[in-house]
């Protein structure tokens, strides 16, 4: 990779604000400047565990990072963590994860591949594993790695020290994923490693492997967690508060308008390939008068067309409009959540739950009367169900109707 030898003082700071943009903490922006003005690409890295099929718009924050990093001419390294996968991250878990079977992981990293090419440039992308290197690693490989790092420090870490001192069980292998995960960076000689703010002491934990056998230490460059459907939670698949980048466009357009008006400047701010002038511009025609519902569809539209099309965006959006807006509806509709223990809710449940029917006999009486439409379709069957992570208005008759929103308890 080439062209950005002999890079000035000035290009330096100029890519170090661009690069820096959203992006909640960079360690150490001294050494990031060293780095950028020895004028060869860096080898920048960010990893990905394949626990479930879909990669969302969370995940996608990091890889507009990348897309960053790739346009100023740097090696992008997407590192799929088909060995850590099989251990399961514990960062802000309260209980151990369940782990994944090898052939889970493995269909799940398959599906990965094939979608991060809707925003990062296929040749000029490495994909890696890291089983590449750990699948053959001796058991005394490991131990090396494990005695680099003390419990204690392993403490210092905010879920552990929480479960620890709750008396909740720690697994072994658990304090092992942030060892592993450092260790991918001594693996990759990685020169940045990206992450969300919940992953930064397991990105620290690189540098300081890194040091310990002999490598220059990677730069930490953390981006902000973005919030789900529900605007509390990080947007997480064991949610169900996401938005998968392979939704179709009706689904991915509707989620989108299904979030708050407040949240809709975070999805901006984080997501939007719009300069921040242009952010700034709708903001204020918000506070002029404007309705921020057609804000949000400008917002909807970039995000379908870029996992799409254009043509596809403006079809979900007249799509939209003919489900919702030609109803007599409420321009704001109340939201009702309804957290399940499994992967979906009966209709019947999701009607009582929110409030949409005083009773199950009622819901159902109102079902076989035709009265119930879910996102403007009427509903005939009783037994249908709502899958975990769904949004959409339920409708009783011509006057109740809610926004629901369906989660996965954890």
């Amino acid at each position: 990779m080439s062209g950005i030898a002999a890079i000035s003082d000035g290009a330096i700071g100029e890519q170090m604000l661009e690069l820096a943009r959203g992006a909640q903490e960079v360690l150490v922006p001294a050494e990031l400047a060293r780095k950028l003005a020895r004028g060869r690409p860096l080898r920048v890295k960010a990893g990905f565990d394949p626990t479930a099929p879909d990669l969302h718009l969370g995940h996608t924050v990091l890889i507009n990072k990348m897309r960053q990093f790739q346009q100023f001419g740097h090696e992008v390294i997407f590192l799929i963590g088909d060995f850590t996968g099989l251990i399961g991250d514990p960062t802000g878990r309260n209980a151990t994860r369940p782990r994944l079977t090898s052939e889970e992981v493995q269909a799940n990293a398959r599906t990965y591949e094939q979608q991060i090419f809707r925003i990062l440039d296929r040749e000029r992308t490495c994909v890696d594993f890291n089983s590449r290197w750990f699948a053959s690693m001796s058991a005394t490989g490991l131990i090396e790695i494990a005695a680099r790092h003390t419990v204690a420090r392993m403490l210092e870490r905010d879920d552990f020290s929480k479960r620890f001192k709750g008396g909740a069980p720690i697994s072994i292998h658990e304090f092992l994923y942030p060892l592993v995960q450092g260790y991918d960076s001594v693996a990759l000689h990685a020169d940045v490693e990206l992450g969300g703010t919940d992953q930064k002491f397991n990105l620290l934990v690189g540098r300081s492997l890194q040091e310990q056998y002999g490598q220059e230490p990677q730069i930490v460059l953390t981006m902000p967690l973005l919030e789900g459907l529900d605007g509390v939670n990080k947007m997480s698949k064991s949610l169900g508060n996401y938005i998968a980048i392979n939704d179709a466009p009706d689904d991915m357009f509707g989620k989108l308008m299904s979030i708050s008006d407040v949240l809709m400047w975070r999805y901006f701010e984080l997501l939007s390939f719009r300069a921040t002038r242009e952010i700034d511009a709708l903001r204020r025609q918000v506070q002029g008068g404007r309705n921020p519902r057609d804000v949000k569809f400008e917002l909807a539209r970039e995000i379908v067309a870029r996992f799409h099309e254009p043509a596809a965006a403006e079809r979900a959006q007249a799509n939209f409009h003919a489900r919702f807006s030609q109803r007599i509806l409420p321009q704001e509709l109340p939201l009702a959540t309804l957290a399940v223990d499994g992967e979906d809710v009966g209709l019947i449940a999701a009607l009582t739950g929110s409030g949409l029917a005083a009773s199950g006999a009622e819901a159902r009486r109102k079902i076989a009367e035709g009265a119930v439409r879910l996102d403007g379709a009427k509903v005939v069957d009783a037994a249908s169900r709502l899958r975990a992570g769904l949004v959409c208005v339920l409708q009783v008759g011509q006057r109740r109707a809610a926004r629901v929103q369906v989660l996965k308890k954890i």
